[in-house]
């Protein structure tokens, strides 16, 4: 078996273990960069049998639960004494993904335009075609905005004329390249805290009520937190020194009686709305999870992501640094159903 076989054998093994490695990750939903290097087994009727090497350069994004579209180009060349053949490929791939795991085995299917240029004994000719192909491959994760690709896939050409006598040919092409994500990851919440249940009180023998005024009637509030001051842009990590927070936990400490408190979390409408949906149930997550820290009860509490609903700000900015500011206010978080007697300024 040679290299290139060896090598084939071990992609498709990969592919068929990655759905039992990893625990499952959210989808970053950011653009990459890759750069890669490939190895090009041409067909024999090109003139040159001998493998060849090149590289490439390829933008990708994930643009579903299960599809990423990557688009870029490709050179390869194979040569053998003085016989001489290579190849230049742009194009666009769409990389079906099995899963969204750490290890992502895909298969892919794409279409674009090759320059084919041969010069030894059988040909001296180049030209242009139309090309489609199909493969397989893996995607595994480094870190969050680090990840290697290895794909083998099929180039099939529509070359007309008759400089190459031939119009269908088939390029083999085993390629790996390493992806760079511009954004990182978003940050999941936290771990929750578990408060201990309170130990049973015992009561002492029943005594006459003492007459006691009537107590003021409850008084409940709704409590809006900008995002900007809680987080980063497109994050769920809380930034560094949280008052109002810590004046909430303590305004709550001091209400027992106070339950059913809902923490809302909404987000802007960039982004896929899928997404947008998990990063604001994430903040709201994570703002309960601080205010458990802070000694309130987790049965007092409850969170829920609620995305670009219920927006409190309407924007038709063109620019997209313009277009996050104007819709600052609408990423906030909400807590409702305070009784407390005064308002957190």
């Amino acid at each position: 078996m040679n290299t290139m076989n060896k090598i084939a054998s071990a992609v498709a093994l990969l592919c068929a273990a990655g759905t039992t490695m990893a625990d499952d990750i959210d989808i970053n939903p950011s653009w990459y960069i890759q750069p890669s290097v490939n190895a090009m087994k041409p067909d024999s009727n090109f003139g040159v049998d001998k493998n060849g090497w090149g590289g490439g350069l390829r933008f990708g994004k994930p643009v579903s639960d299960v599809w990423d579209v990557q688009f870029g180009t490709t050179y390869a060349r194979s040569k053998d004494a003085d016989q001489r053949y290579q190849q230049n490929t742009l194009g666009v791939d769409g990389l079906y993904m099995f899963s969204r795991k750490s290890v992502r085995p895909f298969v892919l299917v794409g279409a674009g335009m090759q320059r084919d240029r041969a010069d030894n004994n059988l040909l001296h000719a180049s030209g242009n075609s139309a090309y489609v192909n199909a493969g397989l491959g893996i995607q595994a994760d480094l870190s969050d905005q680090w990840s290697v690709q290895a794909d083998l896939r099929t180039v099939h050409g529509f070359l007309r004329g008759d400089d190459f006598g031939f119009k269908h040919p088939n390029n083999h092409y085993l390629t790996v390249g390493l992806n760079y994500a511009f954004d990182k990851k978003p940050t999941p919440a936290p771990a929750r805290v578990v408060e201990p249940e309170p130990a049973p009180v015992v009561q002492a023998a029943p005594q006459p009520p003492a007459p006691v005024p009537a107590p003021p009637p409850q008084r409940f509030e709704k409590i809006t937190l900008s995002a900007t001051e809680l987080f980063a842009f497109d994050s769920a990590k809380l930034t560094e020194g949280q008052p109002k927070l810590d004046e909430i936990a303590t305004a709550l400490n001091s209400a027992p009686e106070v339950g059913n408190v809902v923490v809302t979390g909404y987000s802007d409408r960039i982004g896929s709305s899928k997404y947008n949906v998990k990063l604001s149930e994430h903040r709201a997550q994570t703002v309960k999870a601080y205010l458990v820290s802070k000694g309130v009860a987790e049965g007092r509490l409850s969170a829920v992501g609620k995305g670009e609903a219920n927006p409190v700000a309407t924007c038709t900015d063109k620019k997209k640094p313009a277009l996050i500011k104007c819709l600052a206010p609408n990423r906030r978080v909400e807590i409702e159903q305070i009784s407390i007697e005064r308002k957190v300024q």
